[in-house]
């Protein structure tokens, strides 16, 4: 533990310390972000900080387009779907990979099978519906279902399947793949500098390289809000997200620059690891539950941007439930419901991302109303780079983390949240079999109504055994200086820079 911390430190020093420059090249875009990429490999993560780079690195099949509402083209230019809704025939354009090889059937079919079938994949689980595939020729690509799914479709635009070069992962092998892909997207990785930036060209042979302005971009590591936030504003960078809700009114007073609020899928949580005693006990998370003031923590924390989030679903969303049992602020509650269950003398270590103001003012809030209701919190702040890990490991009892949809249909997130899936439902180990069973047969249930009420059962139900802490929903909300212009991002997440335009 004491190496490991050590580490953390000198890897946040560098990256605070360091000197960021603006690209030299007018037509290059630099971008700030808290947090360093951890990998190319798409099937091989669950992080925003790598899916929103690789977005415009890799294309798939079908896309979702800027409003964030329906499913457009994408490498598949056409696509059918049998009368048993058991076969989907693409049919995919001309394109190339950056390489200049052409991009093949054979190539989506291979980047589909990873994801349903490499134990390197995180999103295994909502592609074993796939029973089988068949190329007939280099552009069409032939799926079958085990079954009929609802969200199939929808999955397809996952950037976990965006569309590798299986010749090219087949000479480079995964972990240089992983490190220097071969780009199906807008653009290519030109270099990585760990702990620094991550450096991308335009793609020549993308085929909408006719629709990309810019020459290049540059994502750079910067962990700490303010310094980002002074970086942008000193014309050191061109944009930034991750802007915190107590700078947005200062940014939109400064002329020189754009404040960007989105809307967005975005849902901040507090995980509760199940594994680590005594939050295996329902009464201590339902005690944590009643003892938090969401909407305190709103009131303080988002300056009126955000709103209590009473599910997992984001309001607005597709099957959201608001009458799903969410428990209210009562702290006497929270102490009685501790006393009747005999629990006492509690202490536990709440993993905080270090540099995050909102992360950062959110976990001041709750160790105070916990510590109101007998709940000794200990802070522990780590650099966001080494948090996931923690998590993955299970080296925590609290932590709020973060999340947007990726596709349009519920599932996803059900099946990472609540499905035991790989990812330990959300790094929680969160166990309930009922639940798990109905985030598998409400993918299969192709009857609107019937399904609905299935996601309004699964919120109820994950809801009455306290999964994990819902705290507020709220806008994406990034920066960019003046004649930066089309600097977009859909609800879910997705930057469209290859419309993003720097102005002379």
């Amino acid at each position: 533990m004491i190496s490991r911390f050590a580490r953390v430190s000198l890897v946040a020093l560098a990256a605070s310390t360091a000197l960021v420059s603006i690209a030299e090249a007018a037509s290059v875009l630099s971008i700030g972000r808290r947090e360093d990429s951890s990998t190319f490999d798409p099937i091989n993560t669950a992080q925003n900080i790598d899916f929103w780079v690789f977005m415009n690195v890799y294309d798939v099949l079908v896309r979702v387009d800027k409003s964030g509402a329906e499913l457009v083209p994408g490498l598949a230019e056409s696509w059918d779907i049998s009368d048993d809704g058991l076969t989907y025939t693409f049919h995919l354009r001309d394109a190339n990979f950056s390489d200049g090889s052409p991009i093949t059937a054979t190539d989506a079919m291979f980047s589909l099978e990873r994801v349903r079938d490499s134990e390197l994949s995180l999103w295994a689980d909502g592609y074993k519906i796939i029973s089988d595939m068949q190329t007939p020729d280099d552009k069409t690509l032939v799926i079958t279902l085990s079954g009929q799914s609802a969200p199939f479709l929808s999955t397809l635009a996952m950037p976990a399947t965006s569309v590798i070069s299986k010749a090219g992962f087949e000479e480079m092998g995964q972990e240089a793949y992983a490190e220097n892909p071969i780009a199906s997207g807008a653009f290519i990785v030109k270099d990585w500098l760990r702990g620094d930036r991550v450096i991308l060209e335009k793609n020549p042979e993308f085929w909408e390289a006719d629709r990309v302005s810019l020459d290049g971009v540059e994502w750079i590591s910067m962990p700490d809000d303010n310094t980002r936030m002074l970086s942008v504003q000193a014309g050191e960078l061109d944009a930034a997200i991750f802007v915190p809700f107590s700078r947005v009114e200062e940014l939109q007073a400064d002329d020189s620059l754009t404040v960007h609020i989105e809307p967005s899928t975005r849902e901040d949580h507090l995980l509760m690891n199940h594994e680590s005693e005594p939050l295996d006990n329902l009464a201590v998370r339902e005690a944590i539950d009643y003892a938090i003031d969401k909407q305190a923590i709103v009131d303080t924390v988002t300056f009126g941007q955000g709103t209590v989030a009473n599910s997992y679903v984001p309001a607005g969303a597709l099957y959201h439930s608001a009458d799903n049992g969410a428990r209210p602020f009562d702290p006497e509650l929270a102490k009685s419901t501790l006393a009747e269950a005999g629990i006492e003398d509690i202490e536990m270590d709440y993993l905080v991302n270090a540099g995050n103001e909102v992360d950062e003012q959110v976990a001041v809030l709750i160790q105070q109303q916990l510590s109101n209701v007998g709940i000794d919190v200990n802070l522990v702040k780590m650099d966001p780079s080494q948090t996931w890990d923690m998590l993955v490991d299970g080296e925590y009892d609290l932590s709020m983390m973060y999340w947007t949809n990726d596709i349009l249909d519920p599932d996803q997130k059900t099946t990472f949240v609540l499905g035991h899936d790989v990812n330990m439902n959300y790094m929680t180990r969160y166990q309930n079999d009922t639940v798990a069973q109905l985030v598998a047969d409400a993918r299969l249930e192709l009857d609107p109504t019937k399904r609905e009420a299935m996601y309004h059962e699964i919120q109820a139900l994950a809801k009455s055994d306290a999964h994990w802490i819902d705290l507020f929903y709220s806008p994406f909300i990034n920066v960019s200086r003046a004649g930066v212009e089309n600097f977009d991002q859909n609800p879910l997440g997705r930057f469209f820079l290859e419309d993003t335009v720097i102005a002379e």
